[in-house]
């Protein structure tokens, strides 16, 4: 998707944070943009500052869970529009805990929102894409899904799903002529945090110093994400710390996991995850 002057864009989870970041960056670029929120208030505020810069759109109140919801959203923006080209599936929540300490409950909550509310907004928007003859998919994953951090057992499933899903896409939309994205970043500035479940102190602690910590804006992977649907990318690691690691697990994903095993066999895990995070190398 070279030009994105005139496409017409869908954000879910976009009043606040990344969400809020993207759909400024293709109002920018000329997109019309659909503002899709749980949070309907935020999803207007969005849209004001949207209109503000100059750009066009229109919000929306979804629940990404339901699927109802997600298919009266896809109706909408079809009788409105005429469809979509460019979906982006952002809408996400965080949890942190060991297993066995995580409610199930808690589980299930990330499970409905990370994975299914992507797998609910593909599902809805692909065959409409493919009746138009192409558009293309952006879901944002995380680098979470990769890298396995210790804690983080339930927010690293749903992403590491979303990646799989995603590379599944890549080949089965080829055809189609629809393009598939998987962002896949570190921790960044974002607004995340709020209403983040955890079990302990220490995750809560860790959690806020890798948000504050990070030298990356929502703002600085939007505009990333942007140039990844331009150019045809699939995978986008914003930060050049993701890239190294991922570099890494590719050459030995058993030295890479046997080592962070080791660390927290000798109970050196922990503090260096802090340090890390307080120099904002996560």
């Amino acid at each position: 998707m070279k030009e994105l002057r005139g496409k017409r864009a869908l954000v879910t989870g976009s009043g606040s944070g990344l969400g809020r970041a993207l759909a400024l960056a293709l109002a920018g670029e000329g997109c019309w943009v659909g503002i899709a929120d749980i949070n309907e208030a935020g999803a207007g505020e969005t849209l004001g500052m949207v209109e503000g810069a100059g750009g066009k759109g229109a919000a929306c109140r979804v629940d990404v869970t339901d699927p109802a919801s997600v298919r009266e959203m896809a109706e909408r923006f079809e009788r409105e529009w005429g469809g979509i080209d460019l979906l982006v599936n952002n809408a996400g929540i965080a949890v942190a805990g060991l297993v066995g300490d995580m409610p199930l409950a808690e589980w299930r909550r990330i499970v409905a929102v990370n994975l299914m509310g992507v797998v609910h907004g593909c599902h809805e928007f692909i065959p409409r894409m493919r009746e138009r003859g192409g558009g293309h998919i952006v879901n944002i994953a995380s680098f979470a899904g990769i890298g396995n951090l210790a804690e983080m057992a339930a927010y690293n499933v749903t992403k590491a799903a979303v990646i799989s899903l995603s590379e599944t896409l890549r080949m089965e939309l080829a055809p189609a002529r629809i393009g598939v994205t998987v962002v896949c970043p570190l921790f960044f500035k974002t607004g995340l945090i709020e209403g983040m479940t955890v079990t302990d102190a220490f995750q809560e602690e860790f959690a806020r110093a890798c948000f504050e910590c990070s030298r990356t804006s929502a703002e600085e992977v939007a505009a990333k994400i942007v140039r990844a649907v331009k150019r045809g990318r699939f995978y986008l690691i914003p930060q050049r710390s993701g890239k190294v690691m991922w570099v890494l697990k590719r050459i030995s994903p058993s030295a890479f996991n046997g080592t962070a095993a080791l660390l927290n066999r000798v109970g050196l895990g922990r503090s260096l995850m802090m340090k890390a995070a307080r120099r904002g190398l996560l």
